[in-house]
């Protein structure tokens, strides 16, 4: 998911990211720290500071020592919680640090909580001087993308820094109604606040991630960790004093200074608080120290977590379920959901710093458990599923692999967890919905969302409920080109930022999304069905029939006979799951011109039209609207083997450009047919065995797009790299047509994937085959955590253990 036309994105409350920043998050803001627990201010693909609302509210973090950047004894760890390092002065064998600090921090609603205990190593008196520079850039994270974008500011728009009794306070207006504000509080308070040399104002890392510039240009970066810091300015009066931010290097940082005195072997403490606090944001959280904060964390994360999912007995054979209720003629049987079995030996208990414990917050209800699904009583039975012959059941994994799994998969509540954002349903009812993923997505995310729900639902179905709330309160009712909005659509994605506010972008509620409204359809009906709960399918009626009529009118299934969508010239290019420029082409790499047709999409609607035609006759009692949808599907299914099939390749066609042609580059979309059902038994059991051919699967998992092709290259975006989530829909489609042996293949390889990583699944790894390096190698824009990859396991599981389909 490139999402937002940008770079792409892209279990325990901390980790360590693969550029080595530490990363705390909660409720929707989090922390991009140094391992020392420092704020450098850099931009680029790698964003550090703290967030909230795609805004960010400190860009300088930069804790010195008797003047001189301290050394990291331990560097926080993947798992503290809170966040934990160990600093000292400089020292040496003979003249060993005076004192040590122990710095926690963490991070809950809004907050970023901070203790510094400083503990002497003398035993005689020891005067310890801390400096703090911190400041806050507000820049909203679509400028801090490397893309070479600029989003210009009006003259009014302005920062500031107030020094406060106990800290300092920076803010920034735009106009009237605009205003954000940062407020760092200090107990105790700081002996002296000053402003920081203007020379230092552009000072930071060099290279594409440099810092510097805040909004439009307004004000200053940050200091790298390490750089010359130079001398203080004159300290300032006891009053209050504001400092405007006018103009590229006139700066808001501000220093703050405490001069602490250290009994023999003994220890002070100074604790640090940030408010971030976004225009139109709520409240943020009391937690007053890390402690708290970790606490109140891990009680939540632990809460989600439990029970683990069981992944031992269903692991090794065939799981009970009930049959897909397709449209009559409907070829490809498919498998039951996994039975719940208890967890076994092999279902490992997580411990702190390998996947998340379990307790219960307080107040926090049980987590939901699916309840056996239930059949519609109306529901056609698929033409050909009697007379196919015995298959042998799930792939059988060892105990090794079972094992794999289970840790797998606890690593993965635990980021579903961690990646949780509050949202609104549509009688504003606070929800919690999976955001997209850290740094640039932690957001609503329709497509992202929806399918991290379907990967979840049998085991966390109360993702599913919110998120459809979430998308039911923010469907199109109006025809907008900036945002794509058209009634009846659902939104691609929601942001709170400036420049999505000021429309300087048009991703406030962007709608150009091809796939996530016949996705909400499936998921509506997969809810109902795993959960034997139909009170949400009925209520959500007037929208699901919204959907509905969208697919038909705006998405051009009645004009086209196909789903289609046109380049959005001011948003995305490409508006499926592949959004990135060029990623839907032919065979010599040329783009497709729409308005596009793209494959999975065609299969993405078969299974919208299935599935509501099962609401209508159940839930709805609207017989006849559900014959007209189950003779659309038909037609369409009819269309699609007979337009999209290229019969020298035998596979299907990426895409249908405007004129009709196919788009003949061989991808991993066709396995998405699979998902849904829309091909035969027989065109997808060719299919499903052909992505896991030596060019298209890499060792760990399938590439988007096979090796050997003209626009293949390892490292692109979507034209040859490796998606987790990508996979997770082929494994189950893999298991909806009986190819147990490649769903095993490809488990494996994601699992061998999973451990490379410390069984934090990537957002997607480039795709080079596993005979090329020994591990998987990383793509450098990488988002982690990321929602559906965390999911992705969850999907594993209930491939392995019988389940196909969703």
């Amino acid at each position: 998911m490139a999402g937002s036309g940008g770079p792409g994105r892209g279990g325990d409350g901390g980790a360590v990211s693969g550029d080595g920043r530490v990363l705390l998050a909660r409720d929707g803001t989090f922390a991009a720290l140094t391992p020392g627990g420092g704020v450098t201010g850099r931009r680029g693909t790698a964003p550090d500071g703290l967030f909230r609302r795609d805004t960010r509210h400190l860009s300088r973090w930069r804790l010195t020592v008797d003047g001189a950047e301290p050394a990291v004894l331990v560097p926080a760890r993947d798992g503290d919680l809170p966040a934990a390092s160990v600093l000292t002065p400089p020292g040496g064998r003979d003249e060993p640090a005076a004192y040590t600090v122990f710095r926690e921090q963490a991070v809950a609603s809004g907050v970023l909580v901070e203790r510094l205990r400083l503990v002497g190593n003398r035993p005689e008196r020891v005067r310890a001087r801390l400096e703090l520079v911190a400041d806050a850039d507000f820049a909203d994270q679509f400028e801090l993308r490397s893309d070479g974008r600029a989003y210009p500011r009006p003259a009014g728009a302005v920062r500031e820094a107030r020094e406060r009794a106990d800290g300092v306070e920076f803010t920034y207006r735009r106009g009237e109604d605009w205003l954000s504000r940062t407020t760092v509080r200090c107990d105790p308070p700081p002996a002296e606040v000053s402003g920081v040399p203007e020379e230092w104002a552009g000072q930071g890392e060099r290279g594409a991630d440099t810092a510097g510039g805040g909004p439009g240009g307004l004000g200053s970066g940050s200091d790298a960790e390490g750089a010359d810091t130079g001398e203080a300015c004159a300290n300032t009066s006891g009053a209050a004093r504001a400092e405007r931010a006018a103009g590229h290097g006139a700066g808001t940082a501000r220093r703050l200074v405490w001069a602490l005195t250290l009994p023999p072997h003994g220890t002070a403490e100074l604790v640090l608080r940030v408010e971030a606090r976004p225009h139109g944001a709520p409240d943020v959280a009391d937690a007053a120290t890390p402690a708290q904060a970790a606490a109140e964390l891990r009680a939540g994360i632990e809460a989600f977590t439990h029970p683990p999912v069981p992944t031992g007995r269903a692991c090794g054979g065939p799981g009970p379920g009930t049959p897909h209720a397709g449209t009559p003629g409907a070829d490809p049987p498919e498998h039951g959901r996994p039975a719940a079995p208890a967890p076994t030996a092999t279902t490992r208990t997580p411990r702190r710093a390998e996947t998340p414990p379990h307790h219960r917050h307080p107040g926090t209800a049980p987590p939901e458990r699916p309840r056996p699904a239930q059949p519609s009583p109306s529901a056609p039975t698929p033409r050909g599923t009697a007379a196919e012959p015995p298959r042998p059941g799930p792939p059988a994994l060892s105990p090794g692999e079972r094992a794999a799994l289970a840790r797998a998969c606890a690593q993965g509540l635990a980021d579903l967890a961690l990646l949780r954002v509050p949202a609104t349903g549509p009688r504003a009812e606070a929800l919690t919905v999976p955001g997209a993923g850290i740094p640039w997505f932690l957001t609503l995310f329709g497509r992202d969302s929806v399918l991290t729900s379907l990967f979840a639902l049998p085991y966390r179905p109360a993702l599913a409920r919110d998120t459809l709330l979430a998308l039911a309160a923010t469907q199109g009712t109006r025809h907008d080109a900036f945002s794509a909005e058209q009634p009846g659509r659902i939104a691609h994605e929601l942001r709170h930022g400036e420049l999505s506010a000021f429309r300087q972008v048009p991703y406030g509620r962007y709608y150009g999304s091809v796939d996530v409204t016949p996705l909400f359809l499936v998921l509506l009906q997969a809810h109902a069905d795993a959960t034997g709960d139909t009170s949400l399918a009925a209520r959500l009626e007037p929208q699901a029939r919204a959907a509905v009529a969208w697919l038909l009118g705006d998405g051009g299934l009645a004009e086209h006979g196909w789903l289609v969508y046109s380049p959005d010239p001011g948003g995305l290019v490409n508006q499926n799951w592949k959004d990135s420029a060029g990623a839907i082409c032919f065979a010599d790499g040329s783009p497709a011109g729409g308005p596009v047709a793209v494959a999975e999409a065609q299969g993405y609607a078969y299974d919208a039209l299935v599935r509501t035609a099962r609401l209508a006759r159940a839930v709805w009692g609207d017989a006849p609207y559900a014959d007209r949808l189950d003779a659309l599907a038909a037609g369409l299914r009819d269309r699609f083997h007979r337009d999209f099939w290229l019969p020298a390749a035998d596979f299907p066609a990426l895409a249908l450009d405007g004129r009709g042609r196919r788009a003949d580059a061989l991808a991993s979309d066709a396995g998405h047919l699979l998902w849904s059902g829309i091909l035969d038994r027989e065109h997808g059991v060719r299919t499903g065995r052909r992505l896991l051919a030596d060019d298209f699967f890499s060792g760990w998992a399938v590439r988007t797009l096979a090796a050997g092709q003209r626009p293949y290259h390892p490292l692109s975006y979507h034209r040859g790299s490796c998606w987790p989530h990508d996979n997770a829909v082929i494994a189950l489609g893999l298991a909806r047509y009986g190819l147990e042996a490649e769903v095993g293949t490809l488990t494996r390889g994601l699992l061998a994937t999973a451990e490379a990583h410390g069984w934090r699944l990537p957002e997607v790894l480039a795709g080079y085959a596993r005979r090329d390096h020994p591990a998987p190698v990383p793509y450098p824009h990488a988002c982690s955590p990321q929602a559906w990859a965390a999911a992705t396991p969850l999907a594993l599981l209930t491939a392995v253990s019988g389940g196909g389909g969703t």
